[in-house]
């Protein structure tokens, strides 16, 4: 059994920039992680614009939020499996295959992951010409035609990095206009290998061992085209990670099975706070993650302040 002032579950900018703050502040913080340290961010193609550094990579920021959560004497665990929980009490546990740690408060900072289509042709041809990470995978394709789904920032900016690889890109949206910011949408725009199909769905990616091209459905019409590609990229939001206090029933979900919190991050279960992707919350950028990891584990030192001024007062009077 391992003793910490607070678990923090996940390693993306939420969980490192709260380990950060709790650690300076002489808290033992460790921090879990059932996949990569950095989550979502890793998939970065460029980082233009967190405040104070210039562009760079997702995984060269990462790395320096680790380096910054190490130094300040957080334990970060990372790729490992979490096994069950138990929130409720005055202590709190999480074990893992491995360790079983306790702490008096937990921050959840898990983020999402990338939503998928749907489509059993798109579960057939993943890892085969279909892929969620531009920067993974993009110079797989090098002069290659290739498809980008989805509408906002993450697609648009994805798709005009792909065009440093790909041969064309093709941008297949639902809507007839798009939800990225206005300079987003005008680099899409402007770059002569980027071409549009508005208001439009695939129906089916085609290719039995390798992605060979698309049907699309052009809604309005009804009419459907098919167009060769042997890339396909799919940006079209992210799905919160709560699948661990969901199965335990121990914090308040909402309909999209995102934490419900309130301004300072708290749950609905005493002493357990929530950062990052997996909060109910309109905006999801590495800037606002990074805010809630701060506000989470200022609230949580409050917290355990609090609970130890408890516990002297209960002693005092014995």
């Amino acid at each position: 059994m391992k003793p910490y002032d607070a678990i923090i579950i996940g390693a993306g900018p939420a969980g490192l920039a709260a380990g950060m703050y709790m650690a300076r502040a002489r808290q033992r913080v460790v921090i879990l992680d059932q996949g990569t340290v950095g989550g979502q961010v890793l998939l970065t193609h460029a980082v233009a614009n967190y405040p104070g550094m210039p562009e760079l990579s997702g995984y060269e920021l990462v790395g320096t939020m680790r380096k910054q959560a190490e130094e300040f004497g957080c334990d970060i665990v990372s790729n490992t499996t979490i096994d069950q929980i138990d929130l409720r009490p005055e202590t709190k546990t999480v074990a893992t295959a491995k360790e079983t740690y306790q702490a008096g408060v937990v921050i959840l900072a898990m983020g999402g992951t990338p939503r998928s289509l749907g489509l059993p042709s798109e579960e057939r041809l993943k890892g085969r010409g279909i892929s969620y990470c531009a920067t993974c995978d993009g110079d797989f394709f090098t002069d290659h035609d290739i498809i980008v789904v989805g509408g906002g920032n993450s697609a648009l900016e994805e798709a005009v990095s792909l065009t440093t690889y790909a041969r064309s890109v093709t941008i297949v949206h639902q809507f007839d206009h798009f939800q990225g910011y206005p300079h987003a949408i005008l680099e899409a725009e402007e770059n002569p290998k980027i071409s549009f199909m508005m208001e439009s769905v695939v129906e089916e990616f085609l290719g039995q061992d390798e992605l060979t091209g698309a049907r699309i459905r052009h809604t309005p019409t009804g009419e459907n085209t098919t167009i060769d590609a042997t890339g396909a990229f799919i940006f079209i939001g992210y799905a919160p990670n709560t699948q661990l206090v969901d199965k335990a029933d121990c914090v308040i979900l909402n309909e999209r099975n995102e934490i419900v919190a309130d301004e300072s991050m708290a749950t609905s279960v005493a002493g357990v706070y929530v950062a990052g992707d997996a909060r109910q919350k309109q905006y999801r950028q590495i800037t606002t993650a990074v805010g809630d990891g701060t506000v989470a584990a200022l609230a949580a030192m409050q917290y355990i302040t609090s609970a130890h001024n408890r516990a002297d007062t209960v002693a005092a009077t014995h």
